[in-house]
């Protein structure tokens, strides 16, 4: 578990965020079919649900946060206090190898990191550039995002979680960035 580069890519969306004006939340992102805020529903209920996860909290319990949260009225403030707590969630739990129950399925907590680490990287992409910025990723986070999801690859599309997946038309000589954008079905 990296709670560094959790923190690297959490400070990722973090600025984008900070970058996206709130008049602008009801403009589409990068990922498919979702403005801001619903990619932000999607990033504090994420954060939510897995820090009742690995606080013991129930697949029941956590659900409701994970598939339909709901903000408060001030949604940055939301972001805030998910995050913060988010960080401390995970250093809370010693042992990577302890399953928690995760709205999705039971996963070690190691597991949960490295879908959080992507989630929040790559919605971080997602936020900027559907805003029309250049978003420089921490090429850490990069590598750990490739090193973690390029194995599934051929099959990476038919999870419904990443578009099509790689299109096929960006080079191994790509940069890194470009290639772990293209895996994962952004264009």
């Amino acid at each position: 578990m990296s709670i560094a580069l959790l923190q690297s890519a959490i400070t990722s969306f973090s600025a984008e965020l900070d970058k996206t004006a709130d008049a602008d939340w009801s403009k589409a992102t990068k990922c498919e079919g979702w403005d801001v805020t619903a990619l932000l529903r999607h990033i504090v209920g994420g954060a939510v649900s897995s820090n009742m996860a690995l606080r013991g909290a129930k697949r029941d319990e956590l659900s409701p946060f994970f598939h339909n949260y709901q903000f408060s009225e001030n949604p940055r403030a939301d972001y805030a206090a998910a995050v913060a707590d988010h960080v401390k969630a995970f250093e809370g739990v010693a042992d990577p190898s302890t399953v928690v129950e995760h709205a999705i399925m039971d996963m070690p907590v190691g597991q949960l990191m490295m879908f959080r680490i992507c989630d929040f990287a790559l919605h971080a992409w997602d936020l900027g550039a559907g805003m029309g910025r250049e978003v420089v990723l921490d090429p850490a986070v990069v590598e750990f995002a490739w090193n973690s999801l390029s194995p599934m690859a051929p099959m990476i599309g038919n999870t419904g979680m990443f578009g099509e997946g790689p299109s096929g038309n960006v080079p191994e000589t790509a940069d890194l960035q470009t290639r772990l954008i293209d895996l994962t079905g952004r264009r």
